[in-house]
């Protein structure tokens, strides 16, 4: 399953940048990264068969394990892609929320976009470290 970051704002070169990097090269799932302007741009339609995730400030908080299961049980039900979106800073619409199979929440402060993008590389990361059973994530 391919696993699809789509983020408004570009993250040009940095600190957050190469933490996002360091994360999506660790991961042994495809990944690609789709950036798109703060405003404007069309988001890539969902993959056939597909799932959307919006990161969103009323979505679930999820562990690390939880959202490892979620991607497990997509993987395991034949979904070709994970849609991670990551919207600009007012966020998503009502619509937008409506038409998402997953709210997702890191927590209830507000997170800089090139940190929420850096947590969702490192979680992604973890997930999929916990399905192979990597000793990266160690619970308790």
């Amino acid at each position: 399953m391919l696993l699809h970051i789509v983020a408004r704002g570009k993250i040009g070169r940095g600190p957050e940048a190469e933490l996002v990097a360091r994360y999506l090269k660790r991961i042994t799932w495809s990944t690609k990264v789709t950036e798109l302007p703060d405003t404007g741009g069309k988001v890539p339609p969902p993959a056939d068969n597909g799932v959307t995730i919006l990161l969103d400030e009323k979505g679930a908080q999820l562990s690390s394990t939880e959202l490892a299961r979620r991607l497990e049980r997509w993987r395991d039900d034949g979904r070709r892609e994970a849609r991670f979106l990551i919207g600009a800073a007012g966020g998503f619409g009502d619509a937008e929320r409506a038409e998402a199979d997953l709210l997702l929440a890191f927590g209830t402060a507000t997170w800089p976009h090139l940190l929420a993008r850096a947590m969702l590389a490192e979680q992604l990361f973890r997930a999929t470290s916990i399905l192979a059973n990597h000793p990266y994530h160690r619970e308790g």
